[in-house]
């Protein structure tokens, strides 16, 4: 393993330790929260819970297509198509991540409205937006990264 991305390896790993703690002590009891706020809406508390769980599984699917990009770097694969397909992939989970929230929304906003909590849409926009500017970053990153490959192949036939 090089030095270079060993860091960015921990980082990686540390990000996804608040998530696992968060889906297995927190997530259960915010769901049961709600369903007792809202004695009428305790029904939602499982499609909020399985929501959320889907989001943490491709918030996993995400850090570990990144772990795989790092990897190929390490190996001198940069530049190579199984980076733009793990850049593709990063861009669908936060694309998929993003469109979870947006579903799951109105949800939201129930919660905060019994609740009488507005931080937590204020939490749901800030984790919307974050989701399309890693979405896009991650397509800007794969459209560069491809035209690279294709420059570089072209340089390769030519010489």
């Amino acid at each position: 393993m090089k030095r270079e991305t060993v860091f960015l390896k921990f980082v990686i790993v540390l990000m996804s330790l608040p998530v696992l703690a968060a889906c297995i002590f927190l997530l259960p009891k915010i769901a049961e929260f709600f369903a007792e706020l809202n004695p009428e809406f305790a029904y939602l508390q499982y499609p909020f819970l399985i929501g959320l769980y889907i989001t943490a599984i491709v918030f996993f699917c995400a850090l570990y297509h990144s772990l795989k990009l790092l990897s190929y770097i390490d190996k001198n694969e940069a530049f190579s198509e199984l980076s733009v397909k793990a850049l593709k992939n990063i861009k669908y989970c936060a694309i998929t991540i993003g469109a979870l929230y947006v579903v799951f929304m109105p949800l939201l906003y129930l919660m905060a409205e019994m609740d009488d909590a507005p931080g937590i849409i204020v939490i749901g926009m800030v984790i919307i937006f974050g989701c399309m500017a890693v979405g896009v970053f991650a397509a800007v990153l794969q459209k560069l990264l491809k035209n690279a490959i294709d420059i570089k192949s072209e340089n390769d036939l030519t010489v």
